[in-house]
């Protein structure tokens, strides 16, 4: 694509990268008036989203996912109720939507990955990028693995009678106590249903694995369904937005129609109102505890999904004017609220599992995580009239909210990689993914094995937990303090057309770091011991876990180490004519001469380098963007 560039003296400064003139200059971007500044229009070069509910459907879908029906709704409850909603709505608006419209801003406005973005940004940090791939794929090793075992239940639920209704099945024990239509049953310490028997014993077969030292042979069955759901990602994302967009109609919406099926189906059963009651009813203590914080902080992050850097890859494919401001505000919202109504769809039924058991709710209401998908809602669906209509919407649910996250997890790895490496992938796309594709199964099959559930488990924990905060963390100071808040923001004024205001200046700045660093600080502090099941997680085994953690997060470290070794120049000397990316804003913005310009406080020579933006604006958009002449 030929760019057109005519160069001229404009009499007022134009803000760079924007459609109009504007009458204030733009810190960072124009030096003075005798500086020609071009004004830039965009071109098809890199592909974009065919329509914009293509974009928001990805977004939604990335957001919107398994752990909003498992986690919120545990960890709600757990922590006091109806009044964690407010530790949750506070660590939303002043840490988790702030760190999602940046990851939106900074992806529309530089148009590329989480690799390549940081020689627009601040070079030392490229590490973020490669550490945010490594984590991808780690997700990629387990998470497939769970929409894998939802796929195994879709298949099992073609039956007339739920193979998980009964105790009358060649993989159930002695201990296997039905209680469902029927009287006098005792249920003890020692009981299983026959949902969690068909679950451990005939799903995963875990009664084979003594753990993590014997995981035991691959489970065909869930290698066959991991198969499958792997050749509907790759043909979902090997042509790019303009495949996966089409896809998301049906994966993102889809889960909102069952949603709302499995709600009124949910209220409509006996007991419902007491899994209500024991869902929201406030326990206004809990927020004298600091653990209650941590988890609506965690809770928050890991929903909306900002430092994953599927935001920054989804909205390199906007075009350059488009409304990100709203875009944050309105999906931010939708999975919320998502989180909340899950709540309900999954308490009224276990309001419905106490009423059967003549429990109290609480008593069935102590899975969390995949059991509580797994074993305690295909349990109650079970006993449901309509129960196989039931048991394969619930699964179709299950694996299209999963497909979407992973959908957004790929892409985020795909889109680094291409626009790191154009020469090498730009016109290789379809071989990559089918690579990507490859690599991610290969890395699973461990997760398929008897004791898979323990390596999930421990990827889950460990693979993605305190790293990605800690990515986050990292990326959130190296905007908002090296590429400097000024800057960012005249990034947004030149989309928008209007500037951030103080709330969100604040928040990128000092309130969403701060947001990061309390969860990790925590986190670290107060540990639980690791168990799935009965089974302890020995100490070795958690020593591995953080090496899983720490292989990802030291390559941002690595990245430093290298570029202030190559980079040329000296680390004592200061340089003269080097300043840091703020100073130089500031300067551009009070319109300093140059004999004050001179002035302004220098980094070392070689570090400066490190930190300054490898790139100017007109040079970002070079591959993207038209340059018209001002007239």
């Amino acid at each position: 694509m030929l760019l057109q560039v005519e160069l001229c003296i404009p009499d007022s400064a134009v803000m760079a990268g924007s459609l109009t003139h504007h009458s204030s200059p733009n810190p960072g971007y124009s030096t003075n008036n005798a500086v020609p500044v071009p004004v830039i229009t965009q071109t098809e070069s890199r592909d974009k989203w065919s329509k914009k509910m293509d974009f928001l459907l990805s977004v939604i879908g990335f957001a919107v996912d398994l752990g909003n029906v498992w986690r919120f709704p545990y960890i709600c409850y757990q922590n006091g109720g109806g009044a964690f909603l407010i530790p949750y709505i506070l660590m939303a608006i002043f840490g988790g939507v702030p760190l999602f419209y940046m990851e939106l801003a900074l992806g529309q406005f530089h148009r590329t990955g989480a690799i390549s973005i940081w020689k627009h940004i601040c070079p030392i940090f490229k590490g973020i990028g490669y550490a945010i791939c490594i984590i991808a794929l780690y997700v990629s090793f387990y998470y497939n693995t769970i929409i894998a075992w939802a796929l195994f239940y879709f298949y099992s639920s073609f039956s007339s009678i739920l193979p998980w209704t009964n105790c009358d099945n060649v993989w159930n024990t002695p201990d296997c106590t039905n209680y469902f239509g029927m009287d006098n049953i005792t249920w003890t310490n020692a009981s299983r249903s026959p949902a969690e028997e068909f679950y451990t014993r005939n799903v995963l077969e875990i009664h084979k694995s003594s753990g993590l030292r014997d995981v035991g042979g691959v489970r065909w069955q869930l290698m066959l369904c991991l198969f499958l759901i792997f050749t509907i990602v790759y043909f979902s994302l090997w042509k790019g937005v303009k495949t996966s967009g089409k896809v998301v109609w049906v994966t993102a919406t889809l889960p909102y129609i069952v949603l709302f099926i499995l709600l009124i189906r949910g209220a409509t059963l006996p007991g419902a109102w007491r899994g209500v009651v024991f869902y929201l009813k406030p326990q206004w203590g809990k927020l004298l505890e600091t653990s209650v914080w941590v988890d609506a902080a965690a809770q928050i992050f890991f929903s909306l999904g900002p430092g994953f850097g599927v935001l920054l890859a989804l909205s390199s494919y906007n075009s350059f004017t488009n409304n990100c401001y709203r875009d944050a505000i309105v999906t931010s919202l939708v999975n919320c609220l998502t989180s909340f109504v899950s709540g309900f769809v999954i308490f009224t039924v276990l309001g419905y599992m106490a009423e059967m058991r003549q429990v109290e709710v609480e008593d069935v209401a102590r899975d969390k995580g995949p059991s509580l998908l797994f074993i305690t809602y295909p349990e109650a669906i079970a006993n449901m009239m309509g129960s196989t209509f039931f048991a394969i919407i619930f699964f179709v649910m299950m694996i299209t909210l999963g497909l979407d996250s992973t959908f957004g997890g790929l892409e985020a790895i795909i889109t680094a990689v291409l626009d790191e490496y154009p020469d090498q992938f730009y016109h290789r796309r379809e071989l990559f993914v089918l690579c990507l594709v490859v690599v991610c199964f290969l890395g699973s099959l461990s997760t398929l094995t008897n004791g898979g559930a323990y390596v999930v488990k421990l990827l889950e924990e460990f693979g993605v937990g305190s790293s990605i905060i800690a990515v986050g963390f990292l990326e959130a100071i190296a905007v908002s303090w090296f590429y400097g808040i000024h800057r960012f923001s005249n990034d947004v004024q030149a989309m928008l057309g209007k500037a951030p205001g103080l709330f969100w200046k604040v928040c990128w700045v000092a309130i969403s770091p701060a947001f990061l660093a309390y969860i990790i600080v925590s986190s670290l502090l107060k540990a639980p011991p690791l168990a799935l099941f009965d089974y302890k997680y020995p100490d070795w085994s958690i020593i591995v876990g953080y090496i899983v953690g720490l292989s990802s997060f030291i390559w941002v470290p690595i990245y430093m180490v290298y570029k202030l070794v190559w980079t040329p120049g000296s680390l004592k000397q200061v340089g003269g004519c080097v300043q840091s990316p703020e100073t130089v804003s500031d300067a551009f913005s009070s319109n300093l001469t140059s004999a004050s310009f001179a002035r302004v406080p220098c980094f070392p020579q070689r570090l400066a380098v490190c930190l300054r933006p490898e790139r100017t604006i007109p040079d970002i958009h070079a591959e993207n963007l038209n340059m018209a002449t001002v007239p």
